[in-house]
């Protein structure tokens, strides 16, 4: 099959271009719909549909939304053969145990397997239509045999969520797991030692404002907000904006007693 030309800006597409989907006699478009997004959400941008009961890219789009880099290159093939023909190392997904012998994985372990095989020819996770697998003669065709961990007594799990769970565990074993998350719009230094006194006095004063010590004994909860707030630790931001909550319940207080007014508990 020829390939054509890079379309997305995925920031994962290099680690993973050439690892293809191929997706056996999918019956319902929802689920081949589920796998496209899922596709998006890991950077995997190869699929290929054997013998489709139902495809149309734009229906899937309307599901899908914002894939449609993944659809320009949705490639469909009569029979099996013609959608592994070059691929090296082909995986198969199965939930049923069978009786012939196989080379079988969990997917972390496949995962593991494919990363060291590099980026040199296609490999294919080859997955079944939904209402019976994969045929033993699909699975001949693979290098591995890969069953996800669930309750027996449940097992079978919905194409989509298969698809997925096999995605995750390649994004870990290419790295995604020690990627930094992204900084915060606003960060903020540590609050320092002063700026924390004045916090517990702050809210000191509103708590005696609203006659909160008033059945409680005050050193024991200035001791527990200490606590609170060593264990967190708070940054200076967040400082500043419980100062502004205390001192306005502080305020609050004040007006009611100039009132003549009492405040409710």
């Amino acid at each position: 099959m020829r390939r054509t030309p890079e379309i997305a800006h995925s920031a994962q597409r290099t680690a993973h271009a050439l690892i293809v989907v191929v997706l056996h006699e999918p019956q319902d478009l929802v689920n081949i719909a589920h796998v496209v997004r899922g596709m998006k959400n890991f950077g995997v941008r190869d699929l290929r549909l054997v013998n489709p009961r139902e495809y149309e890219a734009y229906r899937v789009e309307g599901i899908a939304h914002q894939t449609q880099d993944i659809l320009a290159r949705v490639r469909t093939y009569g029979t099996l053969e013609e959608a592994l023909g070059d691929c090296v190392h082909i995986v198969g997904f199965t939930a049923r145990g069978r009786t012939a012998k196989r080379n079988l994985q969990r997917p972390r372990d496949a995962a593991g397997e494919i990363v060291a095989l590099g980026d040199r020819e296609p490999v294919a996770l080859l997955f079944g239509r939904e209402d019976k697998g994969l045929s033993n003669e699909a699975l001949d065709r693979c290098h591995r045999i890969v069953t996800i961990p669930s309750d027996p007594a449940y097992a079978s799990l919905n194409l989509g969520h298969a698809v997925i769970i096999m995605l995750y565990e390649l994004a870990l074993a290419h790295g995604a797991e020690v990627r930094p998350f992204k900084a915060p719009r606003r960060p903020s230094e540590p609050a320092d030692a002063a700026e924390l006194e004045r916090l517990f006095a702050d809210i000191a004063r509103a708590l005696h404002a609203i006659e909160f010590f008033k059945t409680r004994n005050s050193g024991g909860v200035m001791r527990t907000m200490r606590e609170i707030a060593h264990r967190a630790p708070l940054d200076a931001r967040e400082v500043k904006l419980l100062r502004a909550m205390a001192i306005e319940v502080t305020k609050y207080g004040e007006r009611l007693a100039r009132s003549g007014l009492h405040v409710d508990r």
